[in-house]
Parts: C-alpha cells; sequence; structure tokens
C-alpha cells in the first residue's frame, strides 16, 4: 500500500511551535481545542440558519409573493454550503498532503470566517437587484466549501486516544461544539431583536453576528494550530494514523462503508434542523410567541441539548455506540407522533416541542460522529470520516429545513413527523446492515 508524502511543518506550524514550544498536550487541551473548533463552525451556520428566517425572506426575496414564498426561496439557497462541502474536502485533502495540516486549516478558516463576515456588508435587493441573491449564495458556497476544509483530525486524536471503555464519551466530546454555538447565535440575534426596532434590525443589526463570527474563527484557528503543532499530534502523523489520503483510493477500499456512515447518523441529522431552524420559520409564519420570547427558548433548549449530548457519552459507554444511537433513533420515531401537535398547541407547546427535542437530539447527536468513523481503520479514517461526515450532514440536514416548511405549508404540520420517522427508519437499516456485515467478518 503506498503512502503519500506529507510535509513535516508549515511555517503556520513552525510559529505555533515558538509560541507554545514543545510542551505535552493535556487531554483536556486536545478535548478544548476541538470544543472551540466545533463550536466556532457551528456558530458560523446557526447564524446564517437564523438570518435565513429572520433577515434574509425580507432584506434579500421582498419580491416573493407572499411570506411563505420568500422564506422558502430563502430556504433554497441553505443547501447549498452542504453541496460545497464535499468538494471542499476533497481540495482540501490535497492541500493537506502537499502543504501541511496547518496550511490547510489556515486557508480553511479564513476563507469560513470570510464568507460569513462577508454576508454582513450584503446589500438588499432594494439597492443591487437579484445580485444580492447571487452574492448570497456565493457566499454561502464558500461556507460550505471551506467547512469541507476544516476538519482537523483532532477529533480522531480523541478517539486514538481513549480508553476501550470510554469510547462513547470521547465521542461526544466534539459534538459539544453544536450547542455552545448554536446558543451563543440565538443570544446574539435575541439581543438585537429585542432591543432594536424592526427597521434598525432590517438595516444594521443583524449584520453584528456575522461580524462576530470571523473573531470567533481566528480563536479557533489558534486553538486548533496549538494542538496540530504538539508532539502528540506529530506522533501521530509520523504513525500515518491522522495522514490525508486521496479520497478515491480511500473510495475503493472504503466505498461501503462511507454509504453506510452517511445513513447510520440520518435520524439525528434529520432533526437537527427540525429543532433549531425550522420551527423558528414556523412560529415566524403562524405566531405563538414573539421571535424574542422563541429565541429565548431555544438557548435553554441547547442547554437541555448540551446534558443530553453528555448523557449519551455515559451510556454508550454501557451498551455501545451502536446500540445508542439504535435508542436515539427509537425515540426520535416515537417523539415523531407528538412533534407535530406540540408545535400547534401555542406558546407552551411550542417550548415543549423545543425543551423536549433538544433533549432527544442530545441523546442521538453525541454518538452521531463516533458512528460515522468507526469502521475506517486508522490508515484511512482521517479522510474517511471527513467525507462519511460530508455526505451525513447532505443527505440528513442540507434540505430539512425546506422539506418540513414544504410538506407542512402544503400538506399539514402532521407530515413533519413522517419525515422524522423516515430518517429513524434509515438510521435502524444502516445499521443493522453495518451489524450484519460486522458479525459476517
Amino acid at each position: 500500500m503506498s503512502t503519500v508524502a506529507h510535509p513535516s511543518s508549515t511555517g503556520f506550524e513552525r510559529d505555533a511551535r515558538l509560541i507554545h514550544g514543545d510542551k505535552p498536550v493535556a487531554p483536556g487541551s486536545i478535548a478544548m481545542g476541538v470544543i472551540i473548533g466545533r463550536m466556532s463552525e457551528f456558530f458560523d451556520f446557526f447564524v446564517y440558519g437564523l438570518g435565513s428566517v429572520l433577515v434574509f425572506p425580507k432584506l434579500i426575496f421582498p419580491f416573493a409573493p407572499s411570506p411563505l414564498a420568500a422564506i422558502m426561496m430563502s430556504f433554497a439557497i441553505f443547501p447549498l454550503a452542504f453541496l460545497a462541502r464535499p468538494v471542499g474536502s476533497f481540495v482540501f485533502m490535497w492541500i493537506d498532503r502537499n502543504f501541511g495540516r496547518g496550511t490547510k486549516l489556515t486557508v480553511a478558516i479564513v476563507v469560513l470566517g470570510g464568507s460569513t463576515a462577508s454576508i454582513a456588508f450584503l446589500p438588499g435587493y432594494e439597492s443591487i437587484g437579484y445580485w444580492s441573491v447571487a452574492l448570497l449564495a456565493l457566499f454561502r458556497l464558500g461556507q460550505g466549501f471551506a467547512l469541507g476544509g476544516a476538519w482537523d483530525g483532532l477529533a480522531s486524536l480523541l478517539s486514538l486516544n481513549a480508553p476501550p471503555n470510554r469510547r462513547g464519551w470521547y465521542a461526544m466530546i466534539p459534538q459539544l461544539g453544536a450547542p455552545f454555538g448554536f446558543a451563543l447565535a440565538s443570544i446574539l440575534f435575541g439581543y438585537f431583536v429585542s432591543n432594536l426596532s424592526e427597521a434598525d434590525f432590517l438595516d444594521w443589526g443583524w449584520r453584528y453576528p456575522f461580524f462576530v463570527a470571523f473573531a470567533i474563527n481566528v480563536v479557533a484557528l489558534f486553538a486548533r494550530l496549538r494542538i496540530v503543532a504538539s508532539p502528540e499530534f506529530g506522533a501521530a502523523m509520523e504513525a500515518q494514523e491522522l495522514q490525508a489520503r486521496p479520497v478515491f483510493e480511500m473510495l475503493s477500499v472504503h466505498g461501503r462503508d462511507v454509504v453506510l456512515g452517511a445513513f447510520a447518523p440520518l435520524a439525528s441529522f434529520a432533526m437537527f434542523h427540525l429543532v433549531t431552524i425550522f420551527p423558528l420559520s414556523w412560529i415566524t409564519l403562524h405566531g405563538g410567541q414573539t421571535t424574542s420570547e422563541f429565541l429565548r427558548v431555544q438557548v435553554i433548549g441547547a442547554a437541555v441539548g448540551l446534558v443530553g449530548i453528555v448523557l449519551s457519552g455515559l451510556l454508550a459507554d454501557r451498551i455501545g455506540r451502536r446500540s445508542q444511537l439504535m435508542v436515539g433513533a427509537v425515540i426520535i420515531a416515537l417523539f415523531s407522533f407528538s412533534a407535530p401537535f406540540l408545535l400547534e398547541a401555542g406558546s407552551t407547546g411550542q417550548d415543549a416541542f423545543i425543551i423536549i427535542g433538544f433533549g432527544i437530539l442530545g441523546l442521538s447527536f453525541g454518538q452521531a460522529s463516533g458512528v460515522v468513523s468507526s469502521r475506517f481503520g486508522q490508515y484511512y479514517r482521517y479522510t474517511g470520516a471527513a467525507l462519511t461526515s460530508d455526505l451525513a450532514w447532505l443527505v440528513g440536514a442540507a434540505f430539512a429545513p425546506l422539506v418540513a416548511l414544504g410538506l407542512a405549508s402544503n400538506f399539514g404540520i402532521i407530515f413533519i413527523g413522517g419525515y422524522l420517522i423516515s430518517g429513524a427508519i434509515c438510521t435502524l437499516v444502516a445499521l443493522g446492515v453495518t451489524r450484519a456485515l460486522d458479525q459476517n467478518r
């Protein structure tokens, strides 16, 4: 099996070593670097997601015939980032192999933060017409393309250091970044929505969370470069456990595992945007409570989701990560029967939908990445886990807000329950197939 030469160091990594020295990095520091990195990525995407409901329908799509049509148009641009993400992974894997992990991360994070911050300067349709739609789509593609390069291997480094009886606990650590990122985005938007008039919010207030994204990405970049420059990471690279492999070479060996891995967390990823972005669009269109009140509830929901993710680590170490994800899929399927009625039950029901939904999401999402990467050997784990994660988000989450709002608006809110059940079925089937394949080995 051939190996690809990998630069042992880059200017960025050498600078990080000069700053931090060659002192060993404690596991806690690795975990913190992982969480900060993931939080910055999710913050970028959640800021955009909230903006796709609260800002873009009025700023970019005022020509739509109805508020529903405006949000649907906004949601049509939402999946572009997920479509661009696998392309970004392909390109940045090449950069990784030829110029080093530090260069790859620096370029990816600058493009990610720059794409998000550029949205803050976006003129509305009233100023430049359809060019505002084109620029929004371009910046959204930039977000996804860059996120494909933000895969740093730190989660795999954690996994490599995990004791056999604590793999579920270590697998859930990277997932903690999601509720932190969502809570921060909701707090920022909630502050401006609560303290500004609608005119001021749509004129300039909404732009500040997008500015903040660039600063957060800079902090996250230094936190990650510190780990990438550490002796532990270097040793793993030398052992060829965290090196980037050519994508097509990996697919020739693990193509089936990539497909199964993309469908295994589908229930969790389908529910992801159904408790974050979709319900905000629903209450914006149909009421029940004010936007600022609902954003506060979503922050509480994120805290509950954080607890659920931690519990998933404890439970997975008892029953296994695959069994934990199967249990989560079953719970999501059961929740799907009550979810539509909660959203239609006024503010109390909507609050229950968010808080319960986030708790269930945390229990399932906490082990999603661990299951995605578990079928790859160390040689292909870095590349395989990155591409599988890209495809899992594309299949499970990219079109969720658009599909859910379209189904609920045209056929009734009950149909979002069917959407969740379909995701749960896909997860159970994929996990069942992987279990059968493992038993036949």
